[in-house]
């Protein structure tokens, strides 16, 4: 690694009859980096947050509760005596906006009885669904998608950037090492 002295800013910009080629294309590598780092990143985590919140929009929009009752008693001890929030799968039969009657299985209150009601939630079609989320839900969980897909799509460039300056930097170094092969010898003649 070359020794590197203080910092400072913006000197492959400067005018400077030192400054060479490299140094300009660094300077651009480094900048178009770090900006399509940032663009990537931005515009891919609002993209993924956006399409992440409109179907989870369209989901609330489209999926409505149903009661359903229960076909037999569902397994376990009734409510009174079980503990807290506890659920158990149970065949449910209910009925859909146009008449058709469809079965399938739910999570119940355990020792639930035949016939009991339960709230079930179902798509356009009839079949049955989890719970939608609600805004707030959706909000969170776009968020987090969209934070996600950001940061992945910002290291691409990223990483790209840091593999171009590396090569840069030893393209460097090997002129370096060639142009001191070459002069190096010539020092000592004129030292001595």
């Amino acid at each position: 690694m070359a020794f590197r002295g203080p910092k400072v800013w913006l000197w492959r910009w400067r005018s400077n009859p030192l400054r060479r080629r490299a140094d300009v294309v660094e300077a651009w590598v480094v900048l178009a980096a770090w900006l399509l780092t940032v663009l990537a990143g931005v515009l891919a985590g609002l993209a993924a947050a956006r399409s992440v919140e409109h179907g989870l929009a369209r989901e609330r929009a489209a999926w409505h509760p149903a009661v359903a009752r229960v076909v037999a008693q569902a397994p376990g001890k009734p409510a009174a005596e079980s503990t807290g929030g506890e659920r158990v799968w149970a065949e449910v039969h209910w009925t859909v906006a146009d008449g058709s009657g469809h079965t399938g299985q739910a999570r119940v209150a355990p020792g639930s009885k035949a016939g009991a009601p339960v709230t079930v939630w179902t798509d356009p079609q009839g079949h049955l669904v989890t719970r939608p989320t609600t805004a707030s839900e959706a909000a969170l969980r776009a968020t987090l998608i969209g934070g996600l897909v950001g940061a992945s799509a910002a290291a691409v460039p990223f990483v790209g950037g840091l593999v171009l300056r590396g090569r840069l930097e030893r393209r460097r170094m090997d002129r370096w090492d060639a142009e001191w092969a070459r002069l190096g010898p010539q020092w000592g003649r004129m030292t001595g």
